[in-house]
């Protein structure tokens, strides 16, 4: 499986619409923030409420920028309405639309429906990383199905994210697993899609990070 070679998994909390949620985040030590620019998903922001949502994030704390099958220009828009540190892919974007904006981003792998991960991956060979989720093709994570985590080929030669039905009940077991680079959760820290639970955020942070110290 992917390792993360030793170092602490980075953690993702996906589909931030809230200024509670993205401070209680920020207070609990998150690496990386993610905003869904999908207007389809139940968790879509404006970039003006990005922007407000990012202003209280500090530095160090990753802002992810999520599309799907989006224009260039309107995801030149956003970037530039906000400041967004990273770009996800979750639709049937190809490479030359992805490397496009300068920036580095991340292509989300629908592990599912995908007959050979290996072979999607290696048509995006600038990405800075690649999600593994549970979606179908052209559809959205957060959908809180998980997906046979032993899909994931041995070495990608790029960092893996972990994705898809991740919840603080069986972090710990996949990081311990797959070992991945980092780990993307969206509805598994929900009360409903968009409102995040305190609670459940603090436990997802403990036991990604040691919960696989304890096993």
């Amino acid at each position: 499986m992917p390792g993360n070679r030793g170092m602490p998994v980075r953690i993702k909390f996906c589909g931030m619409t809230r200024a509670e949620d993205v401070q209680c985040a920020v207070d609990l030590g998150v690496d990386a923030l993610g905003f869904v620019f999908v207007e389809e998903s139940h968790r879509c922001v404006t970039a003006e409420t990005a922007r407000s949502l990012m202003e209280r994030v500090p530095p160090f704390v990753t802002c992810v920028g999520l599309f799907m099958n989006a224009e260039p220009g309107e995801v030149e828009t956003v970037m530039r309405q906000t400041g967004l540190g990273l770009l996800q892919f979750h639709g049937s974007e190809d490479e030359d639309h992805c490397r496009q904006f300068g920036i580095p981003y991340l292509k989300a792998v629908p592990v599912r429906s995908t007959p050979s991960v290996t072979e999607f991956c290696a048509d995006f060979s600038s990405a800075a990383g690649f999600v593994m989720d549970s979606h179908a093709v052209n559809q959205m994570g957060g959908s809180g199905r998980t997906f046979a985590w032993d899909r994931i080929p041995d070495s990608l030669g790029k960092p893996v994210v972990l994705a898809g039905g991740l919840k603080p009940e069986n972090v710990s077991l996949a990081v311990r697993q797959v070992r991945p680079y980092a780990v993307d959760v969206s509805s598994g820290i929900e009360t409903s899609p968009g409102m995040k639970d305190a609670g459940k955020m603090k436990k997802f942070i403990e036991e990604a990070r040691h919960g696989p110290e304890r096993a």
